[in-house]
C-alpha cells in the first residue's frame, strides 16, 4: 500500500520531485472562473456576491451578515462541555501567541540623532473560514486570537452557510469566544473579493487569513498586492521521524491524522529501523478499516505517502531539512536533542506523546503553517503577521553636515542628482 524506499542518495531525491509535483501548476480554468467573479463582485457590490451565493448554494443564506445577538446565542446555547474544550484551548494559543509580541523602539544617540521604529496593529482583517459540513472552529480561533493580541481594529468574518441558509453553530461559537466583530454568511472566491474591495455591506479589509478550497486559494493569490494574505497553502503535509524506540501504533495513527484531510495529502515516515515500516503498514492496515475516511486516506498514502529507511539519524535529519514539511513529528530517543538540527518545517512535534493533533486543536502554537517545502522560507501565522511597522527619523542640523558627503557622494554615484541636491542645499551660503 504505502511504497518503501531505502535511501542510496538516488531514490529518496526521485521522490522528493514527485512531491513538487503534487500541487500541479495552477489551473487555468479556475483562474479564468475565479478572475470573472472578482472582477463581477468588484463592480457589483454585494448584489454580485448574492447572485453567486445563489448560483452555488442554490439560494441566499438566512442572514447576509449575522445579527450580534445570533453570535451571542450561540454561545450560550452551546454544549457547555465544546464551550469549556474551546476556551481551555484558547487559554493555550493566548498565552503562546502573548509570548510573540514586540515593542517599538527608540534610539536618541549623543549627536542629537533619534531613530526608532512604531509597531501597531492592522486596522481591519478578514478571516475566511469554511462553512457547512466542513466546518473548522480551530481555524477561528488560531486565526483572530494572534490578530487580537496583535491588536487588529476590527475582525471581519467570512463563512458559508449551512445547507439550509443558516449559519454553522460552532464557528459562531469560536467567533463569539474570540471577539470577532462581524460575521457574514458568504463563501467562494466571491466572499474573497468582497473583503479585498469592499462592499456596500462588508468592510474592505488590510488582510485576508484563513483556509478554503482551491477557488478561495485562488482568489488569494489573484488579489494580493490588492490586500495581503497570509499564506497560499497547499495539501496539508506530515513527516514523522522515528527510530526503533517509536511505537508502530502510535506513527501509523499520526501519519493518517494529516493523510485523511485530502487525497493529495502526504504522510511521509522517514526510520533509521529498517524494520519498523512493515509494523507501521501493518498498524495503519488496521486502524483505517475504522476511520469514517478511509477512502481518502489510502488514496494519499498511496500517491503521496512513503516510507524512507535511512542509514543513521544524520540523513534522517537532512531528509527531514529537504522537504520542509508542514508538520514534523520527532519518534526518537532523546528528541530534543534534535531540535537544533531541524531548521526547516512548520510546526516541530517533540516526542511519542506530542501528537500533531496536539498542535492543531490545544497547545498553543499555530496550526496555520507553511506546506509545499516552503517552510524554508515562511514561518508558521502568528502576532507579526497582523502587524506593521514603521520607522522615524530625526537629524539635528549638525548630524546631517557631519553625514552629508557621504550621502552626496553614494547618490552621485547613483546618477540621482535631485537626492545630492537636497541634501546640498541645506548647507549652501
Amino acid at each position: 500500500m504505502i511504497r518503501k524506499i531505502t535511501c542510496d542518495g538516488t531514490q529518496e531525491y526521485a521522490f522528493l520531485k514527485e512531491l513538487e509535483r503534487r500541487s500541479g501548476e495552477t489551473d487555468r480554468k479556475v483562474t479564468q472562473i475565479v478572475s470573472e467573479i472578482i472582477d463581477t463582485v468588484r463592480e457589483g457590490g454585494d448584489e454580485a456576491v448574492k447572485a453567486y451565493t445563489k448560483k452555488f448554494d442554490g439560494n441566499l443564506p438566512q442572514y447576509y451578515e449575522v445579527p450580534r445577538e445570533v453570535i451571542n446565542d450561540a454561545l450560550t446555547t452551546a454544549d457547555p462541555e465544546f464551550v469549556n474544550a474551546l476556551l481551555n484551548a484558547q487559554e493555550n494559543i493566548a498565552a503562546f501567541h502573548n509570548r510573540q509580541k514586540t515593542q517599538g523602539f527608540t534610539d536618541a544617540q549623543p549627536n542629537g540623532v533619534i531613530l526608532g521604529q512604531r509597531v501597531r496593529g492592522l486596522a481591519r482583517v478578514g478571516l475566511y473560514v469554511p462553512g457547512g459540513t466542513a466546518a473548522y472552529p480551530s481555524s477561528v480561533l488560531m486565526n483572530a486570537i494572534p490578530a487580537k493580541i496583535a491588536g487588529v481594529g476590527e475582525i471581519i468574518m467570512v463563512t458559508p452557510p449551512c445547507k439550509d441558509g443558516t449559519p454553522n453553530k460552532d464557528i459562531l461559537v469560536a467567533a463569539a469566544i474570540c471577539g470577532v466583530d462581524r460575521v457574514f454568511l458568504s463563501g467562494g472566491a466571491q466572499a474573497i473579493a468582497a473583503l479585498a474591495y469592499g462592499t456596500e455591506e462588508i468592510p474592505k479589509v488590510d488582510k485576508i487569513v484563513g483556509p478554503g478550497n482551491i477557488f478561495v486559494a485562488t482568489a488569494k493569490k489573484l488579489l494580493y498586492g490588492i490586500v495581503d494574505i497570509d499564506m497560499i497553502a497547499g495539501p496539508s503535509e506530515i513527516l514523522v521521524l522515528a527510530d526503533e524506540t517509536a511505537d508502530p501504533k502510535f506513527v501509523a495513527a499520526d501519519l493518517m491524522s494529516q493523510a485523511e484531510h485530502d487525497k493529495l495529502a502526504s504522510a511521509i515516515l522517514v526510520t533509521t529501523d529498517p524494520a519498523l515500516p512493515d509494523k507501521v503498514e501493518a498498524e495503519v492496515l488496521r486502524q483505517m478499516e475504522y476511520l469514517e475516511r478511509r477512502d481518502i486516506i489510502r488514496e494519499a498514502m498511496e500517491n503521496y505517502g512513503a516510507m524512507l529507511i535511512a542509514r543513521d539519524k544524520a540523513q534522517a535529519v537532512e531528509l527531514a531539512n529537504a522537504i520542509a514539511p508542514e508538520h514534523l513529528e520527532v519518534v526518537m530517543e532523546n528528541p530534543l536533542e534534535l531540535i537544533g538540527a531541524l531548521d526547516n518545517a512548520g510546526s516541530v512535534f517533540l516526542g511519542a506523546y506530542a501528537s500533531e493533533p496536539l498542535g492543531d486543536y490545544y497547545a498553543g502554537p499555530n496550526h496555520v503553517l507553511p506546506t509545499s517545502g516552503t517552510a524554508r522560507f515562511f514561518s508558521p501565522l502568528g502576532v507579526a503577521s497582523f502587524i506593521k511597522r514603521s520607522s522615524y527619523i530625526y537629524y539635528t542640523e549638525d548630524a546631517l553636515r557631519e553625514a552629508k558627503d557621504d550621502i552626496v557622494l553614494i547618490a552621485e554615484r547613483e546618477g540621482l542628482t535631485a537626492h545630492a541636491n537636497a541634501i546640498k542645499v541645506r548647507f549652501e551660503d
